[in-house]
């Protein structure tokens, strides 16, 4: 169908993008409730402080990178939503780079067409960039460290992945299975990875080991010259960024930036089960153990899907960020962003169907999200008592979330993202004797 080719949905989605931009503009100036995020008034004063030479962290909660609000300077002097527009760029830009790695692993197009639109027409997601969300940007540059590692360029992921992690704490999750794919037979020293594309993965499934091989493959060759220079690089990337902001902004960036996020506890109501917890004991001292054990199921699970599924780099990104994002101790709806972006990435390889188990998939999570909203109303706007009931639905989203990742987990067919240097080597030898 000639009117789902890429360049199409990218400019539909553009001008989409773009009204969105000029109604929230209309309905900030004429209704009460605002279209835009009221974290982007926060980036926005920070930019508007550095611009002056100011620290952006004069601006309360503003928790961010100093590299968002240099982003957001032109804010002060071009117009107020150039934010805005960015992000959306950004936005636009994760649905290309989908696009590109299905193209890469020679997905047929209309697949891939129908893909891409999983993320550029999500509520979700045209919604988070036009009200000023940062997001994007972030999911942008974690596809691009994808595409880089497919086309065997490590020193670029690796440049790009100290960047990223900078500016957002939480791809560093993403920090072991990148080292464990960059398994020497996947990355000769010699030449580029061979990626197994996906109409061979229909024909047949590579036998290429379980989690205790990979970890076994770990341990063995963990000082390779790849992971060396992806470790290596990518650490220096952070401690650079993290280094020249401490000497301009001291330890107020170091707080702010960094260490607030290691350690938040948020006693306002969000999805997180461990929220009632926090609200009850908010001001009191807890101990290390107390905030050790509230990490440690998160912890545990991260280990067991990275080791089972790493190979597979996608869809274990994928599976690790729902999982992250289930289990975090804070859950608001911006985090929901992380993992839709890497959705795409793995839908060609899901024998489940929209009908019925994925639309059961789909109503589960958005009914399990709309029950919790209904009891956070009541609670927010009407001032009841609610707080069990809140605490109930959120245990009820969780376990949607742990339901619906089961069932991704059952339907997918898994495979590693390059072919074993063996088996590359060996199909190569088959084809050189059928040219013969």
């Amino acid at each position: 169908m000639t009117f789902l080719d890429i360049r199409s949905l990218l400019l539909f989605s553009a001008i989409f993008r773009v009204i969105l931009i000029v109604y929230g503009e209309w309905q900030d100036a004429h209704m009460e409730v605002r279209y835009t995020d009221v974290d982007y008034l926060v980036f926005s004063d920070a930019a508007a402080l550095m611009a002056v030479g100011d620290s952006p962290y004069k601006r309360t909660t503003y928790r961010y990178s100093p590299l968002l609000a240099f982003l957001l300077i032109p804010n002060s002097f071009i117009h107020r939503s150039w934010g805005k527009f960015l992000f959306s760029a950004s936005d636009l830009l994760v649905g290309y780079f989908i696009y590109y790695i299905l193209k890469l692993r020679k997905v047929p197009e209309n697949l891939c067409n129908y893909s891409v639109m999983t993320w550029l027409f999500n509520p979700f997601t045209f919604t988070i960039g036009t009200r000023g969300n940062c997001e994007p940007i972030v999911c942008a540059v974690i596809l691009w460290i994808i595409i880089c590692l497919m086309k065997g360029n490590v020193l670029q992921s690796a440049l790009w992945y100290g960047l990223v992690v900078h500016f957002r704490i939480y791809p560093i999750i993403y920090s072991i299975p990148i080292i464990l794919v960059l398994d020497p037979n996947f990355f000769p020293s010699d030449q580029k990875p061979v990626l197994r594309k996906w109409s061979a993965v229909r024909g047949e499934r590579p036998k290429d080991g379980n989690g205790w091989h990979t970890l076994h493959n770990l341990f063995k060759n963990i000082f390779t010259r790849n992971r060396l220079i992806f470790g290596l690089v990518s650490g220096l990337v952070f401690l650079f960024c993290t280094g020249l902001f401490f000497c301009l902004y001291e330890w107020e960036f170091l707080h702010e930036a960094l260490l607030y996020h290691l350690t938040r506890t948020d006693p306002r109501h969000n999805f997180s089960i461990y929220f009632y917890h926090i609200y009850l004991h908010y001001g009191h001292d807890t101990s290390v153990v107390e905030k050790l054990i509230s990490f440690l199921p998160q912890f545990l699970v991260q280990l067991v899907l990275i080791f089972c599924f790493a190979q597979d780099l996608p869809f274990c990104l994928f599976v690790q960020t729902v999982a992250f994002v289930a289990f975090n101790k804070v859950i608001t709806a911006q985090y929901f962003v992380w993992f839709f972006c890497l959705l795409p990435l793995i839908l060609p390889w899901s024998k489940m169907k929209l009908r019925w188990d994925g639309l059961s998939c789909i109503l589960l999570w958005i009914g399990g999200q709309t029950h919790w909203l209904m009891w956070g109303y009541l609670l927010e706007f009407n001032g009841k008592n609610v707080f069990l009931q809140l605490w109930v639905a959120s245990l009820l989203f969780l376990a949607a979330n742990v339901f619906i990742l089961v069932m991704i987990i059952r339907h997918h067919k898994h495979t590693s993202v390059f072919k074993t240097l063996e088996y590359a080597n060996s199909k190569n030898a088959a084809k050189l004797e059928l040219a013969t």
